[in-house]
């Protein structure tokens, strides 16, 4: 395409590039949009504007790209440098719309998942080689997320060509902005003080990424012209629970918190679900055994950073004071542990 600008990632320096965000005011988009304009990106959203006001600096365009035709008309003639996509709904639509753009973007960075590889995952499991669920493209049917998420790659990937796609493949993502409501549900348990069941083993150890470090390395791979599928979490045995839920009492200022350390045999005998009603955490247990064993030292060979876990926790709560609660993501249960049930398992441990 002409008169497309080149670009070269020096750390420090800015960024000459044009780049479109289809979505771009939750979470990961959110994020990607300002470490774009900080990085001096001629930056464009497209979406359909409920989310909240775009940032201050970009070219937002509205429209609903489950209409095709307002997709096309919102776009114009717009030609760009690279475009990078969150979407996890039915693989049909980003079909739709990256076959729309092959010939106006120049590279796509579309954030993927670790789900797309098929359960159990491996125990140190890489990109090459390690089983991905089956999918359709074409599916439109986006309720089995690792499908959706599968089937949108396998989209990507047949619009634009291996040549000029990055796939990053996240797992558990944290930081400012998350309305999974992971993170955010545990600091407002500790905020509230009190006897706070704390799960498992203290020295359990789990991989992810924050959400500004991945929007920071998908910018510069696209930049380099980086392409491939690469698992983007922090290195295995980096960051344990107990470190989590210290830096929560941390942050929060909350010295009556009292982390009871419960065994993971009392917590999966009171039927407390793990991930959802304790987030973030799970139990020793062989099918969850390569859950955070991942190989990401592809990510890192190839410029990817993790800053340490205090910047990703207090950066949470900075965000949680200062905006509020986000609303609940529509496409995922509500993460959390209901009072009453906790404090029937504390008071049994007694």
């Amino acid at each position: 395409m002409r008169g497309r600008a080149q670009a070269t990632v020096v750390p420090g320096k800015m960024i000459c590039m044009r780049l479109l965000v289809l979505g771009g005011t939750r979470f990961a988009g959110r994020a990607v949009v300002e470490a774009a304009l900080a990085a001096g990106m001629d930056v464009t959203t497209v979406n359909r504007g409920r989310s909240g006001p775009p940032a201050s600096g970009v070219t937002a365009l509205a429209a609903d790209r489950t209409d095709l035709a307002g997709l096309r008309a919102a776009l114009g003639d717009g030609e760009w440098d690279a475009a990078i996509d969150t979407w996890s709904g039915a693989p049909r639509v980003i079909a739709t719309s990256s076959e729309l753009l092959a010939g106006r973007v120049g590279r796509f960075g579309y954030v993927s998942t670790l789900s797309v590889y098929a359960d159990p995952i491996p125990v140190g499991a890489g990109e090459q080689g390690t089983p991905v669920v089956e999918a359709d493209p074409d599916s439109e049917d986006g309720s089995d997320y690792q499908a959706a998420k599968r089937g949108a790659e396998l989209a990507v990937l047949r619009a634009f060509g291996e040549d000029r796609v990055l796939l990053a493949r996240p797992g558990l993502i944290l930081g400012p902005y998350e309305n999974v409501g992971r993170l955010p549900w545990w600091l407002r348990r500790v905020e509230r003080g009190g006897r706070v069941l704390a799960p498992g083993d203290p020295a359990y150890a789990f991989q992810y990424v924050d959400v500004r470090d991945l929007a920071a390395w998908m910018l510069r791979a696209i930049a380099d012209k980086t392409t491939g599928p690469f698992n983007v979490v922090n290195q295995p045995g980096q960051t344990t629970f107990s470190e989590l839920l210290g830096l929560a009492v941390e942050v929060t200022g909350q010295a009556g918190a009292e982390l009871v350390w419960t065994p993971q045999e009392r917590v999966l005998e009171a039927g407390i679900e793990p991930w959802t009603e304790l987030p973030i955490w799970l139990p020793s247990l062989p099918e969850f055994a390569g859950m955070d064993t991942i190989d990401s030292s592809a990510a890192f060979a190839a410029g990817f950073t993790a800053r340490p876990l205090r910047e990703t926790v207090a950066a949470t709560w900075a965000w949680l004071q200062a905006e509020g609660d986000p609303e609940p993501n529509p496409d995922r249960p509500r993460p959390g542990l209901d009072p009453a049930k906790e404090r029937q398992v504390l008071d049994a441990l007694t």
